[in-house]
């Protein structure tokens, strides 16, 4: 039998700067009652889906975003084909809109194909959508994006941003793990997984623990919370997360951003510094391996007091402050030894 999961905590009634300094500052997870409650979309969709899907309309350029059908027998879950040598969906290519009327349709179904729009940036496809439903709690260099659909599920993933989530139609259950679980949620290939993003391979609505007996310890980890239109949540960097919308109309807006006290490593993804790693690093001897751990404790995680105090600050280079020409001199250096040039 499946454990109870820990509810997420819940924030109600914050200002921006209240989010900042102890929400997203504490690096935790927390639900946003009503944060978005005010978006003019919020009040469309509690109208009826219908109603929202007009509201949208009257945005869409045309613009083509991705798209996904699951056949109905996959309830909705985003998954593997069961030889895993492929994927459980199709792709397209469509307007938004166009993806809004074939959720619409479907609602009248009993057992339809789950389609959706995910991911989806909303200057691309809806531009005036951002004016009118503005988080003034982030910066407007943050993007929102859009996602919209039937009955879906994204099992349990892990992106590597800050992120905002918001619930406008439908509900939405998140189910999150802290990044220390890793071992225990059976993760499947890095370098292949259905959304791009590595994904856990245990059935968070049924687990099977013989076959995967240290979920039950992710489980045990665990916090959740159900979310409905105007509610939003914070979704630390790494930990993973398993989406369920449970609804027949489900439509929400999110917003990714890296936090860093360095200036020039906000667009760099830290993933593929994990997969160089493993590149170059996993299959060196074990002394070997130590060896870095330690120069990587020193130099990354450690604490930087006693790093640079030694070095004169004019030539403490990348163990320094970072300029963009010094950020792009090492990025071209990289590139360069990365893939070097045929013999």
């Amino acid at each position: 039998m499946q454990q109870p999961i820990t509810p997420m905590l819940e924030c109600t009634g914050l200002d921006d700067e209240a989010i900042r300094r102890d929400v997203i500052a504490s690096g935790r997870p927390a639900v946003l009652r009503g944060l978005v409650a005010a978006w003019p979309a919020v009040e469309r969709a509690r109208v009826s889906a219908a109603a929202l899907v007009g509201y949208l309309r009257g945005f869409d350029n045309g613009g083509l975003v991705d798209a996904v059908m699951t056949p109905p027998e996959a309830n909705g879950r985003i998954f593997y084909n069961a030889a895993m040598d492929g994927f459980n969906f199709l792709r397209n290519r469509l307007p938004l809109s166009t993806v809004a009327e074939q959720v619409l349709r479907y609602a009248a179904f009993p057992h339809p194909p789950a389609v959706a729009a995910q991911s989806a940036l909303v200057r691309d496809c809806v531009p005036g959508f951002a004016a009118e439903n503005r988080l003034t709690l982030l910066d407007e260099s943050v993007l929102p994006r859009i996602w919209l659909g039937n009955a879906v599920t994204t099992p349990t993933h892990l992106d590597e941003w800050c992120n905002v989530a918001c619930v406008v139609m439908g509900r939405r259950r998140f189910t999150l793990f802290p990044p220390d679980q890793i071992a225990n949620l059976y993760v499947g290939p890095l370098d292949f997984a259905p959304t791009g993003a590595p994904m856990s391979l245990v059935r968070l609505g049924s687990p099977d623990f013989e076959r995967y007996p240290l979920f039950r310890q992710a489980l045990a980890a665990a916090v959740v919370a159900e979310l409905g239109p105007g509610d939003a949540v914070f979704i630390p960097p790494l930990w993973w997360h398993n989406v369920e919308s449970l609804e027949p109309c489900n439509l929400l807006v999110n917003y990714w951003w890296h936090a860093t006290s360095g200036a020039q490593s906000g667009t760099d993804s830290a993933f593929d510094c994990l997969m160089h790693c493993i590149l170059s690093m996993r299959d060196l001897p074990l002394p070997t391996r130590e060896a870095w751990r330690a120069l990587f404790g020193h130099y990354v995680f450690g604490p930087q007091d006693g790093v640079t105090g030694h070095i004169p600050a004019p030539r403490r280079g990348v163990l320094g402050d970072i300029l963009p020409a010094d950020a792009k001199r090492l990025r071209a250096g990289l590139a360069q030894r990365l893939d070097p040039p045929a013999r």
